[in-house]
């Protein structure tokens, strides 16, 4: 594999959603091809043909290109290595069944799934292997003829991988160094299946990866298994100058508890775990998606980036670039990563900080509209986010913490009031409405100053007046700096809150 050029493949089923810890896969495969001038394919894995799910495909597509992960190749971008469908391609797949069998590296087996279930049933932990193939229906112990007889009258078949006996398979993996299994703890693998004339898995991938020339299989832990078949796989081809190296990426793990991360744990503690929202075609059951969550693709690609892997220093804000550039298995850990989706949302919020306000109003605007808000002009929207942005995780929160720049209060905070509107506060307010009134430059600094000497000057206790004014005109006492906010409703708006405040609120006895 030395100096060949870095070919890379993210190859997932169309049986549902992606999930977050594919997506992970996905994006340091990218990492990897980019940084090293490769080249990034996207197969589609579709031999199992009984969990075939509507939609997948295309969700799997619109999620890779809402994250940034650009396709080279694929079923979209077409290439030179195609068809990039697994299901396109079984001409290819009949051709390599036929050459292993015809080596007498693979076999054909006729059991019926209730024959093997009975052998499960006499034989604990039975597997299909070299102890027990000889008992099976299989060319192995019936003759050519009766083989060809059985073929011909149209039984369904299986092809079996023949794996021979106590022979120590030696996986090298660049996150986990020499990976040593011995042949006699797997089984004989079905690799192709006349039923929908479609090979498992194990052939096709193997093929596909030889003929697409991918030069690194990166891919999850839990496919580690599965490594010591695969190299036999290749020997068994004649392929070992062009087996590629092999990458097996720690686990997602439960933010609680132990074990792989799951749907249920998201449903649980209340987090996605799937990029996109998902609508399941036959439950119609809704799962909720980062996108619509409102996480930045930014955000989580730079969040996952660091799931497992780290750039050697005390980074944590890095772009896709940047990423991209620090990139190394030599830093990827080998245990499992716990998915602290706390740390999701504080990147999210990271990144919303560097939004400029415009931007941001514009995120803003269908959250105003479903609240039924208008009139207000870019400016004033742009301002108003500009304030509060650094208090939010989700463009959602928005509303929560400048809802009051839009809307007069309807109610207004109940420990406030007991604590910050006493008897004599309305006169004090009513003051207060005469000075604003008087204010010909009504802008945050020269407000704020007049307002601070006539506290003083009537020596006032510039917090009880203070929070009372932000009470009446926020609705609590809450928010940025409250010169800034009057500033941007203006003398007009600011006044008419005060005098419906003085109407409204009653002092509560604490």
């Amino acid at each position: 594999m030395e100096g060949k050029k870095v070919r890379v493949r993210f190859a997932p089923s169309p049986t549902g959603p992606l999930h977050i810890g594919g997506v992970r896969t996905a994006l340091y495969n990218y990492l990897f091809a980019r940084q090293n001038g490769g080249t990034m394919i996207l197969r589609i894995e579709d031999t199992d043909s009984n969990r075939f799910v509507p939609g997948a495909e295309d969700y799997i597509n619109e999620a890779l290109a809402w994250l940034g992960i650009k396709i080279d190749e694929g079923v979209r971008e077409g290439g030179a290595y195609g068809p990039y469908k697994q299901s396109e391609r079984r001409d290819i797949y009949r051709k390599y069944t036929q050459q292993l069998l015809d080596a007498g590296k693979a076999y054909i087996a006729f059991d019926t799934p209730e024959e093997l279930e009975a052998k499960r049933n006499e034989i604990a932990n039975f597997q299909y292997d070299a102890s027990t193939r000889g008992s099976m229906r299989n060319s192995l112990t019936l003759s050519a003829d009766e083989v060809k007889s059985l073929i011909d009258a149209g039984e369904k078949y299986v092809v079996r991988f023949k794996i021979e006996p106590n022979r120590d398979i030696v996986v090298n993996d660049l996150i986990r160094g020499e990976v040593k299994i011995n042949s006699s703890i797997l089984d004989d693998k079905v690799l192709y299946k006349s039923a929908d004339d479609l090979p498992t898995y194990h052939l096709a991938n193997i093929v596909d990866d030889h003929l697409m020339e991918v030069s690194h299989v990166i891919r999850g832990e839990e496919w580690l298994p599965s490594a010591p078949l695969h190299v036999l796989l290749y020997e068994a081809f004649g392929w070992t100058d062009t087996m590629p190296q092999f990458v097996h990426l720690p686990l997602l793990l439960k933010p609680d508890g132990k074990g792989k991360l799951s749907k249920r744990d998201g449903d649980r503690l209340g987090f996605p775990v799937f990029p996109l929202e998902w609508h399941d075609p036959k439950s119609g059951e809704i799962s909720s998606g980062y996108r619509e969550s409102g996480y930045l693709p930014e955000a989580v690609i730079n969040f996952l980036a660091l799931l497992g892997w780290n750039p050697g220093d005390d980074r944590e804000i890095m772009s896709m670039d940047e990423l991209v550039e620090a990139f190394s298995f030599d830093h990827c850990s080998r245990s499992g990563a716990k998915f602290d989706f706390e740390k999701g949302k504080w990147f999210n919020h990271k990144y919303l900080q560097e939004i400029d306000d415009d931007t941001l109003a514009d995120l803003f605007a269908p959250i105003l509209a479903d609240k039924g808000v208008s009139g207000f002009d870019k400016a004033y929207v742009s301002k108003a986010v500009g304030m509060v942005k650094s208090r939010i995780s989700f463009v959602k929160d928005l509303w929560e913490q400048a809802a009051f720049f839009f809307v007069r209060p309807g109610s207004y905070a109940e420990k406030d009031i007991k604590k910050r509107w006493k008897e004599d506060t309305p006169r004090i307010m009513g003051e207060l409405i005469d000075l604003l009134e008087s204010i010909e430059d009504f802008s945050s600094k020269n407000a704020e100053d007049i307002v601070l000497s006539w506290i003083t000057a009537h020596e006032y206790h510039t917090g009880n007046v203070m929070n009372a004014f932000r009470l009446a005109v926020v609705g609590e006492c809450k928010g940025p700096h409250m010169f800034d906010i009057t500033e941007l409703m203006g003398k007009e708006e600011t006044i008419a809150r005060i005098k419906i405040a003085i109407e409204n609120i009653k002092p509560i006895n604490a």
